[in-house]
């Protein structure tokens, strides 16, 4: 008798165990073992590793699959997450076999070996069948849906629950209980002002709202946040540090004179700074022409201002002008530093609120979790298990779709808080996710090309940008040394038909066929495949922790970031008094929900993994494994240097730190 040594671990999180029976089998080339009971009599608990032993009369030649199936016990249903399994054959030979997902009772999963392969390596007549018979299955599991005009495509699922259980939460048995119970934590905290109707009396008010423990940067920001050099700094390293750009020629509908700037540039002019390059502009112009929500009965207003910037020879970015409208007038006045103290702080308010809108809907949902979706479910709809791109994208795709549906259930949908509490909710929002999809490229999504296109090489104190392009660099490192392994030369990569179809469906639901965006529609060569492959895992990770993390931080502290605007924008200077700026700024209710929301944003989930930690083993060859520790050690080098240059500087820029970026858009 020949003996195969099997030992089994099953996850750690909550609700991992079962009282289910689980049978399991080997398949090889040359035989199958009979079917074996992995628990007769006792429970698999949460973490636990159980071993058993199959015995066979005859070689099964090379192992092929494991097979699981579990049973309802006495009747009732226990889902089981498994970690993997490790088969120890007779030959001593130890070989892994992955499987990090749910069970469900009478369902059989087949379970193939942690090596990875092309769809041209797969030989062998069962391996390829069951590689198409996956496919197949997850075209049917995960479909496209349609969101809005002009928008990525979204997955097919009304709720949390009509996702796949394999995909969802680890602990998939309360897998709505983390938005909920977070949402109501928060409420606790403002329930007090969540039914008040009015406006706040006076702006020291505010500073009586608990939002819990303040972190040092909240308590900067309730400090400091009518400043002007707070407001510029926020253009650079505050939660969208993607709006700035170089501005060597002032726009035909900004018309800011030479006299208007006298004195705010030192002895020079303004037309000198800008041929130095210190001129930066913020042009609010996708936001044209929306219209605000109603709010709470209240109409709400939305402004598409443009802002005009100076980096000072200091190194301090400083506002130098505001229009609140495109459009250049007697009623749309240039706002300066040199107006009525009431006057300019309205102006950076209302830029304030169209950073609200901006953000919130354009660099954050758009561009982070919307893109991250559609990455998602290509991935499943058209790489197999075994492809290694599948596992190299797995730790970034990880509850994806979960969070994904939830949000667009519980933020954007009818009854959503930023359609009840936001100057953007209704049907604005999918007005300016159109725009901004018809006007987002290939180039915005690279990080060091984006750099290049805003002319920010040079900037000052930018430490978005050197932060995030070490961490590009480090990715792309990693990728590559992972892909090439696999993709020998670049008619590997011509020769996949699962990666050739990948980025189709990419290019057709996400960035809807649009040639103009840059975006690939097939694959060449290795080194366009790692620079899209960086871009995915960098958008999930890095560029999602970068727009999310901060947000309590910086928009805890309502008057900074506001939600909503109850005032339409002043068409003349000198009317505006502290009544005005009170009657602006959201009224007690909306600030409350505003605020509830924006803390669960940034709330770090339990099960949260940083950027690196794989504790799923999903690769088992030593090139890949060997990238893997590359990646993780580089990784912390880079940590040590940003906390170097954290103890530096007054405000830290904690948001590209490696331990505080999740792997996946995952909240």
């Amino acid at each position: 008798m020949l003996t195969y040594t099997l030992t089994v671990y099953t996850g750690g999180s909550d609700l991992c165990g079962t009282n289910n029976t689980v049978h399991i089998k080997l398949i090889g080339e040359e035989g199958e073992s009979g079917d074996k009971k992995l628990n007769p009599l006792a429970r698999l608990t949460n973490g636990s590793k159980k071993q058993v032993k199959i015995c066979t009369k005859n070689t099964l030649g090379e192992l092929l699959f494991v097979n699981l199936k579990s049973k309802k016990n006495l009747g009732v249903d226990q889902d089981w997450f498994c970690d993997k399994i490790l088969v120890e054959t007779p030959m001593g030979d130890k070989i892994t076999f992955p499987c990090y997902r749910w069970i469900q009772a009478e369902k059989e999963l087949q379970l193939r070996s942690a090596k990875a392969t092309l769809v041209f390596q797969d030989i062998n007549p069962q391996l390829k069948a069951q590689r198409m018979e996956q496919l197949e299955s997850h075209q049917h599991l995960f479909e496209w849906d349609f969101y809005a005009d002009g928008v990525p495509q979204t997955i097919r699922a009304d709720s949390a629950f009509g996702l796949p259980p394999f995909i969802r939460f680890s602990f998939q048995k309360q897998n709505t209980f983390l938005y909920n119970a977070a949402h109501a934590l928060i409420s606790l905290n403002l329930q007090v002002l969540a039914n008040i109707m009015e406006k706040w009396k006076s702006i020291n008010e505010l500073h009586q709202v608990c939002v819990g423990k303040k972190t040092k940067t909240y308590e900067y920001v309730e400090e400091h946040w009518a400043e002007d050099e707070f407001f510029g700094y926020q253009f650079l390293n505050g939660i969208n540090p993607m709006m700035i750009k170089l501005c060597s020629t002032l726009p035909e509908n900004f018309p800011v004179t030479e006299d208007m700037v006298k004195g705010l540039l030192g002895d020079s002019t303004l037309e000198q700074e800008m041929q130095k390059g210190n001129i930066f502009l913020c042009d609010y112009k996708i936001l044209e022409g929306l219209v605000g929500n109603v709010v709470l009965c209240k109409q709400q207003y939305l402004t598409a201002p443009l802002c005009l910037l100076y980096s000072n020879p200091e190194g301090k970015m400083l506002p130098l002008a505001i229009q609140l409208g495109q459009k250049p007038g007697a009623d749309n006045p240039i706002f300066l530093p040199t107006d009525t103290k009431n006057d300019w702080l309205l102006a950076k308010i209302y830029v304030r609120g169209a950073e609200f809108s901006a953000h919130e809907v354009d660099f954050h949902l758009l561009r982070t979790h919307l893109l991250s979706e559609v990455f998602t479910v290509a991935t499943l709809r058209h790489l197999p298990c075994p492809h290694p791109l599948f596992k190299l994208l797995y730790p970034h795709t990880r509850y994806t779709l979960q969070i994904s549906v939830m949000a667009r259930n519980g933020l954007i949908s009818k009854t959503g808080v930023i359609t009840l509490f936001s100057g953007i909710g209704g049907q604005s929002v999918p007005e300016l996710l159109s725009r901004a999809t018809a006007s987002l490229t290939y180039s915005a999504l690279c990080l060091p090309e984006n750099i290049s296109e805003r002319g920010l090489e040079n900037v000052p104190n930018y430490y978005y940008r050197d932060d995030g392009i070490k961490l590009w660099n480090i990715i792309n490192k990693y990728v590559g040394g992972v892909l090439q392994y696999y993709y020998k030369s670049d008619e590997d990569v011509q020769n996949d038909t699962e990666l050739q179809r990948w980025i189709m469906e990419i290019f057709k639901h996400g960035f809807l066929a649009n040639k103009s965006t840059g975006i690939p529609e097939s694959f060449q060569t290795v080194v366009e495949l790692v620079k899209f492959v960086t871009m995915v895992i960098f958008t999930a990770s890095a560029q999602h922790a970068a727009v999310n993390n901060g947000q309590l931080d910086f928009g805890g502290w309502m008057p900074n970031f506001p939600s909503a605007l109850g005032k339409p924008p002043p068409k003349e200077k000198g009317q505006t008094t502290e009544a005005t700026i009170l009657q602006t700024l959201p009224n007690k209710t909306i600030t409350a929900n505003s605020m509830a929301i924006i803390k669960l944003l940034s709330k770090q989930s339990k099960d949260f993994r940083a950027l690196g930690d794989f504790p799923d083993e999903l690769f088992d060859e030593a090139a890949p494994c060997s990238a893997i520790k590359e990646f993780q050690k580089d990784l912390k080098a880079l940590e040590a240097t940003i906390e170097q240059r954290n103890d530096t500087i007054t405000l830290p820029y904690v948001y590209l730190l490696p331990k505080n970026i999740e792997n996946s858009v995952a909240i």
